[in-house]
């Protein structure tokens, strides 16, 4: 099990196969909040705490199946299109 303390703000989140996913704007509660500019919507997104799969140097990943929010990660693919 990971302590929330150890979450930071810039922190990568990347899902389960590595691939980047969003950036850490600030633990609130049991959520972590991501940053605006890595969702194609502009707009802050949250992931459970409970999706945590371990906390690796600067990088958090997520469990198989976690819920990702639609549009992250995906910005910088969609604006090289």
């Amino acid at each position: 099990m990971f302590e929330k303390l150890r979450i930071k703000e810039h922190m990568e989140v990347a899902n389960c196969e590595g691939l980047h996913v969003g950036t850490v704007d600030e633990v609130k509660d049991d959520a972590i909040k991501l940053t605006k500019s890595d969702s194609s919507d502009d707009m802050h997104h949250f992931l459970s705490l409970d999706d945590i799969e371990k906390i690796d140097d600067n990088r958090i990943y997520l469990k198989e199946g976690a819920r990702i929010p639609e549009g992250l990660g995906n910005k910088a693919v969609m604006e090289d299109a």
